[in-house]
């Protein structure tokens, strides 16, 4: 399992694990209309969009991990640098960009459905406070979630985020849905 920054060349396979993973999380959640609908054209235009302009101090990071011949992940932690996916599967993406407050969003974490709870979120969440450490240093992360995601909920609890707030989030394609804030006040590459 490798972790590198991500480039535009990711962005249709980010957008399809983005997809794949909002349609598996947020069934029941969202309207299935939604879901079902055209969202991965509209997830590949948002990560064309991020990817080809990107937003200053913003960063992508995608897990990749490529099966060894005794089938079992390669592990390690790097940065391949070129955005080139050499056969290797998708396996979790995280986007963290600075916010005009000073804090720096966690605007997506996923790991592959299939995949939750063998590790990914927690690498990527350790990878995304270590980079804002050294990219942004004294920043706090945070990030929405929405309320109904007990299991993201859980996750963020157990790895030491701290809920800040609570609103109401307003979906362009015309829905609402309740959602927290978690924040990491001081984020540690150990969480």
């Amino acid at each position: 399992m490798k972790i590198r920054t991500g480039t535009r060349n990711d962005a249709e396979r980010v957008a399809a694990l983005h997809t794949e993973s909002w349609r598996t999380a947020y069934a029941g959640i969202m309207p299935d209309g939604f879901l079902r609908g055209p969202l991965l054209e509209d997830r590949l235009e948002l990560w064309r969009g991020r990817l080809d302009t990107p937003e200053p101090g913003a960063a992508l990071f995608v897990v990749e991990s490529t099966d060894g011949p005794d089938g079992a992940d390669g592990l390690g932690e790097g940065d391949g640098g070129d955005g080139l996916s050499g056969g290797a599967r998708l396996d979790g993406f995280a986007y963290v960009l600075p916010r005009p407050d000073g804090r720096l969003l966690l605007d997506n974490l996923h790991a592959s459905p299939g995949r939750t709870g063998s590790g990914i979120g927690g690498r990527l969440l350790r990878h995304v406070f270590a980079w804002a450490a050294g990219e942004h240093p004294g920043r706090p992360v945070y990030l929405e979630v929405l309320r109904a995601n007990t299991r993201a909920i859980a996750f963020y609890e157990r790895h030491g985020a701290l809920r800040t707030d609570e609103r109401i989030c307003v979906f362009e394609q015309g829905f609402e849905l309740p959602e927290l804030e978690y924040t990491w006040p001081t984020p540690t590459s150990r969480a």
